[in-house]
């Protein structure tokens, strides 16, 4: 009997590695089919869903996460599995930042993709501005705890990679860490190590940019409803919405020397505020956006966070769902967008009453003896709340 070595099982040892490596990082064992690979982008435009729900920014808060998931009916908060069946959901960036759980979120994320594509759903993640800042190598918003998580993550990795290299027989795997310099003027020493950390991980062409975000849209149409992580002008729909996320795709995987256009400028799709800030928009530029997009009702935007919750201007065109739940900036009320009724029923889902914005009780309104309606939107919306149980 031929013996068994290295060689004979190239691809089972690989796999037993990445998956030790995965639980160790994240906690999680991800299903076979998540190995470290460049994902496919799916497409930018996607039917009607009978139920559509739209996510906020979350940067790097894991329970809020768990809360906003939940709320949204999508994941049992014990098991962490997907239960929203065919449902469809979007998260409209900005995972990464401000929080130490980005990995964990990320790794949590890539899972409920492969459990709700089984089940007859989608949960898709858009490139938010602080993806491409981080990929950018721009960490203004990162945090001591995200720091010490991607030094932990860089500890797996290695080990994996140590583990790989003892099997003579298989191809020598990529060291992500080559070239990264280990040192940072201007920064304290003790975050050095996460800072090279975090740059082998996330530079273009790193292994959780090109796992976990290259395979992302940054604009997304679902049905009726475009979702973008800052916002949609003129101009970037005539460059076409489709060729952005090609670029952006293509700069995370290939590392192009050219940064993408319409991502880093200040009206970028994932840093403009034109009809995310304030009450005042000019609702005659946003309809033109729209009706260049076929059949388009709605933009649907994060980045900004809303004070007053989930909100609609504009006869309900622009929707705002950034409400700045994590601990990192707001430590806010967890609110989810629900559409269903083939676009036409509009819903905000919000946590219980027994946390609220500090100052924040005034400016919500109950209504008495209704139950299940937790507090009345204004008066130029239509889109309804709706209190449920995190």
């Amino acid at each position: 009997m031929e013996a068994l070595t290295c060689a004979s099982l190239p691809h089972s040892l690989s796999a037993f590695v990445d998956a030790f490596v995965d639980f160790s990082v994240g906690g999680l064992f991800l299903p076979s089919s998540s190995t470290p690979t460049t994902p496919s982008l799916p497409p930018s435009h996607l039917p009607p869903a009978s139920r559509l729900v739209a996510i906020g920014d979350l940067h790097g808060d894991f329970q809020k996460t768990i809360q906003s998931l939940s709320l949204a009916g999508l994941v049992d908060p014990t098991s962490l599995r997907w239960i929203g069946g065919s449902s469809v959901a979007v998260q409209v960036g900005d995972v990464l930042d401000r929080g130490g759980d980005e990995l964990r979120i990320l790794y949590l994320i890539r899972r409920l993709q492969t459990e709700a594509e089984k089940s007859g759903g989608r949960l898709m993640m858009l490139n938010g501005n602080h993806e491409t800042m981080n990929v950018a190598r721009n960490f203004r918003y990162i945090t001591p705890a995200g720091l010490e998580e991607f030094k932990n993550w860089a500890k797996w990795y290695r080990a994996g990679l140590s583990m790989k290299q003892l099997c003579p027989d298989l191809p020598r795997p990529k060291d992500p860490f080559k070239g990264v310099p280990k040192s940072f003027p201007g920064v304290k020493p003790e975050y050095w190590e996460g800072f090279h950390a975090r740059i082998a991980a996330l530079r273009p062409t790193g292994p959780i940019t090109t796992r976990f975000l290259s395979g992302n849209h940054t604009i997304l149409i679902v049905g009726d409803s475009v979702f973008v992580h800052g916002g949609l002008l003129r101009k970037h729909v005539e460059y076409g919405l489709d060729k952005i996320n090609r670029d952006v795709r293509s700069w995370m995987t290939v590392n192009e020397p050219k940064h993408p256009m319409f991502v880093f400028d200040r009206d970028a799709v994932v840093w403009l505020r034109a009809f995310s800030d304030g009450f005042n928009c000019d609702c005659t530029q946003l309809q033109e956006v729209l009706s260049l997009i076929p059949g388009a009702r709605r933009m649907v935007m994060g980045h900004t966070i809303q004070t007053e919750g989930i909100n609609a201007v504009c006869g309900d065109q622009a929707v705002r769902v950034d409400v700045g739940l994590s601990k990192g900036c707001g430590d806010g009320v967890p609110e989810v967008l629900e559409i269903t009724g083939g676009g036409k029923e509009v819903r905000i889902l919000t946590a219980s009453w027994n946390r609220v914005y500090e100052g924040r009780k005034q400016a919500w309104e109950r209504k008495e003896n209704v139950d299940g309606l937790a507090w009345l939107v204004r008066e130029s919306s239509r889109v309804k709340g709706v209190e449920t149980k995190a």
